[in-house]
């Protein structure tokens, strides 16, 4: 049986993947922001689900590469990650988002302000609540979704999960901004001191990921053990 990986190493590994997301994620905003045209709308929501893809490749076997507070909590509301571990692993992803962010901020000033993630006119925040609970079920489904089939469990469901990040961003982000992702979010959020849209963003993505664990349970039952290998990391 493989050995426990100590929570430090892997705390640091969900710290170090949620930076490299925020780190792409919102500063592929920052740039569409500062240089318009020089992006692009399907680089800009391109670059997460690669990012999404390289962590997952590289995380997995170590922490899960949950790399989101609402995927943690999804885990856990599934049974196949303890509760105890929840808090550290949120603590973690907060300061690699934050981190990240004020990163950004000291190379681009005030335009970090591009990276928070908001509904633009004409889309309400009712209109951005809402999405961001439905792209996170699609989101939190996928991985538990694939978790539960041990043929693509850890490093092979990078392509399905970057894939749907990918996805969401491409398809719906005038809406909420695609953020599905609360340490994202707060990040830029933290380092702009622009809190007005912060409530959208902690509690949707949480409330999308506790309906995909319910039905996750409903169409697959109780957590197997590729689950917990894919929520706690192979060798953990």
């Amino acid at each position: 049986m493989p050995s426990e990986i100590p929570l430090a190493r892997r705390l640091l590994g969900e710290c170090v993947g949620t930076f490299v997301l925020t780190f792409v994620a919102a500063g592929a905003d920052i740039l569409d922001h500062t240089y318009p045209g020089g992006i692009g709308h399907a680089a800009r929501y391109t670059a997460p689900g690669v990012a999404v893809m390289a962590m997952i490749w590289s995380l997995s076997g170590l922490s899960g590469a949950h790399i989101n507070p609402a995927i943690s909590i999804g885990f856990a509301l599934r049974r196949s990650f303890p509760w105890k571990l929840v808090t550290p692993y949120v603590i973690a992803q907060l300061i690699g988002a934050i981190c990240a962010a004020f990163l950004l901020h000291a190379i681009f000033g005030d335009a970090i302000a591009a990276g928070v993630t908001k509904n633009l006119p004409p889309f309400t925040r009712a209109q951005g609540f809402v999405m961001e609970v439905v792209l996170t079920f699609f989101l939190a489904f996928t991985i538990l979704g694939t978790a539960d089939q041990k043929a693509v469990v850890g490093k092979n469901a990078a392509l399905a999960v970057g894939g749907v990040v990918a996805l969401c961003g491409l398809a719906f982000s005038p809406v909420s901004g695609a953020s599905m992702n609360p340490a994202r979010s707060l990040g830029p959020t933290v380092a702009s001191l622009h809190f007005s849209h912060a409530f959208t963003y902690i509690l949707a993505p949480v409330a999308g990921a506790a309906l995909a664990a319910l039905v996750a349970e409903i169409m697959y039952g109780r957590a197997s053990e590729p689950d917990r290998e894919a929520a706690r990391g192979k060798s953990a």
